[in-house]
């Protein structure tokens, strides 16, 4: 095994991968967050959700299909926990069948990773999660530029004269002053929509919004650069919906859209990103009822993976810079 900063996955070398709880990597479960800079945090919340239920299984789904991942990213050359200390921290506490009362305990719930300056990744859950996660986030660091890959904007301003569910979380946290119209963006939106207005949600609260069919046409590195100069020197928020990806891969999530993305894809997005300066992430909407192969779970944590990777260069860079300094 490669020397580590702290806490990193058992040796699969002396404890088969099939063996041991399951958390995300088989990392060590902890709470106490001394000596942690990046924590796995879940969030089992899915009353939000307005079509197929059962999210809340989400984080459990993830951890078990993070079993196979391994230390090195061979695609970022990264040593992840050469630079990083993490730990599996467990869920938040939530509220089943009452969302006033989940969304505070939430961002509640979420608010010490944030005053510790630990490094959350948020496995969910229905998308009504990013509200409260953004309310925390926000607490600490001000308003953050969003990124957000998803098929809905999520910006609906009440659904059923609901004003929390997972439709609806960023008009909330836009209206709280969480994250950053100005400089956040939506990628993927696609599918039918009740009108026109719909479509103008996006860019009528001031966000930039890529469709679906515009990223299929102008491609993969137009896309990254759009993102990159939208955020440009602002601490970033990054929430990705799983139903982003085309339900022939992904079909374990509540609101599926065909005309979507493949895992290579969404792997060449993520792995683009190495130079945002991200605050936190969620990932979000796996339902396992739905992904009867696993499919969806094991890209869902290759995906969480991903974006660990990039925290750990993003560290192992921040070190380098402090070193010539």
């Amino acid at each position: 095994m490669p020397r580590t900063k702290g806490y990193a996955p058992a040796d699969a070398m002396v404890s088969p991968r099939f063996s041991g709880i399951r958390t995300f990597m088989r990392l060590p479960h902890r709470e106490e967050l001394d000596g942690v800079d990046l924590a796995i945090v879940g969030v089992p919340f899915d009353t939000g959700a307005t079509y197929r239920v059962g999210a809340r299984f989400g984080p459990e789904a993830i951890r078990s299909g993070s079993a196979l991942l391994r230390p090195y990213n061979p695609a970022q050359d990264i040593q992840i926990f050469e630079h990083l200390s993490i730990v599996d921290a467990g869920d938040l506490r939530v509220v089943p069948g009452y969302l006033p009362e989940s969304v505070e305990s939430i961002a509640a719930g979420a608010a010490r990773f944030f005053e510790s300056s630990v490094i959350p990744v948020f496995l969910g859950g229905d998308h009504t999660i990013s509200w409260p996660l953004l309310r925390a986030a926000a607490a600490t660091h001000g308003p953050l530029a969003l990124v957000h890959f998803d098929s809905h904007s999520d910006l609906w301003d009440s659904y059923f004269g609901g004003k929390d569910t997972h439709g609806t979380p960023f008009r909330r946290a836009l209206e709280e002053g969480a994250f950053d119209a100005a400089h956040s963006i939506q990628v993927g939106l696609r599918g039918p929509l009740y009108g026109p207005e719909d479509l103008a949600l996006s860019r009528d609260q001031g966000l930039e919004m890529i469709t679906g069919p515009e990223l299929h046409e102008r491609g993969v590195p137009w896309t990254l650069e759009r993102i990159r100069e939208r955020v440009a020197g602002r601490r970033v928020y990054l929430s990705f919906d799983i139903d982003f990806v085309d339900p022939a891969y992904a079909p374990g999530t509540g609101t599926p859209e065909v005309g979507g993305f493949t895992g290579a894809q969404c792997l060449q997005l993520l792995r683009g990103l190495a130079d945002l300066d991200i605050a936190a992430c969620d990932l979000v909407e796996v339902l396992p009822a739905y992904d009867p192969a696993g499919i969806t779970a094991l890209l869902a944590a290759n995906l969480v993976y991903e974006l660990v990777s990039l925290l750990a260069m993003r560290r192992k860079d921040d070190a380098a810079r402090s070193a010539r300094a």
